[in-house]
């Protein structure tokens, strides 16, 4: 498993989880091929890629409300994500260096969507 470039996330949040899914793919392949990996891997390969799917939702909904619940989702996914990434670095399946930077983009995709959803409940609040 290679190391993964370190390149500038997109600045669009389509793109930016679009791309964190197809690294959560790439990660996925790259995996060592016994029963422990491919079962942790499975997890991150799902949860990685509906981050992506929900916001891409999100930006469709009818309502704040659903808004609202559709970050929510792609924190949840997130959070599942950054899990299943620990526990194939702590298990020894992986080292942790190659998965540092897809762990950082996940914080870091937390971080902002989490300010994204107080703002959403703040201006639902005030509105």
């Amino acid at each position: 498993m290679k190391d993964e470039a370190e390149t500038e996330p997109p600045f669009d949040l389509r793109e930016r989880t679009k791309a964190f899914a197809l690294r959560a793919i790439r990660m996925f392949v790259a995996l060592p091929k016994t029963e422990e990996a491919r079962v942790l891997g499975k997890q991150v390969l799902r949860s990685g890629t509906s981050v992506g799917a929900n916001f891409r939702e999100a930006h469709r909904s009818r309502s704040k409300a659903e808004f609202i619940a559709k970050i929510g989702d792609c924190l949840k996914e997130l959070d599942e994500t950054s899990y299943w990434l620990e526990l194939l670095t702590e298990s020894s399946i992986v080292p942790p260096s190659k998965l540092a930077s897809l762990q950082d983009e996940a914080n870091q995709l937390l971080a902002i969507l989490t300010t994204i959803s107080k703002n959403a409940k703040r201006d639902k609040d005030e509105g």
